[in-house]
């Protein structure tokens, strides 16, 4: 049996995918892989996941050269989320949001309301064209 084939994919062919840093612990987000994505990202050791907006493959830092460096491709226990411990590359502090932040789980709810606890690091109109 191919590898690929013990992946529950969703009806779309695609699985949910955590990306934490693996020196911190640190989730710095959630994404999607199809087959393709996630052959790719098993061959360079590189995060390439699947844009759903785009309709094609993403290879994370193509853009704003914030790469995930994938050191480990883990899977949980009902075959279908998949977990990559990684190191964000390109800025220090890293940066793996959109928005300029190091994480993309910047919001916490306290006190009834979603509060804003992580700082911008890099402004991200100069991040991506």
């Amino acid at each position: 049996m191919d590898w690929l084939d013990q992946v529950k994919w969703d009806a779309q062919g695609l699985v949910p995918v955590i990306a934490q840093e693996a020196s911190s612990g640190d989730v710095l987000m959630f994404a999607w892989m199809d087959r393709e994505a996630l052959r790719k990202t098993a061959e360079t050791g590189r995060a390439v996941y699947f844009s759903r907006s785009r309709g094609k493959l993403w290879f994370k830092g193509e853009e704003s050269g914030h790469v995930q460096q994938v050191h480990e491709i883990r899977m949980d226990c009902d075959d279908d989320v998949l977990l990559l411990k990684v190191t964000q590359l390109g800025h220090d502090p890293s940066i793996a949001c959109h928005t300029g932040r190091h994480s993309c789980f910047f919001h916490l709810y306290r006190d009834g309301a979603w509060q804003v606890v992580e700082p911008v690091l890099k402004d991200p109109s100069s991040i991506y064209k």
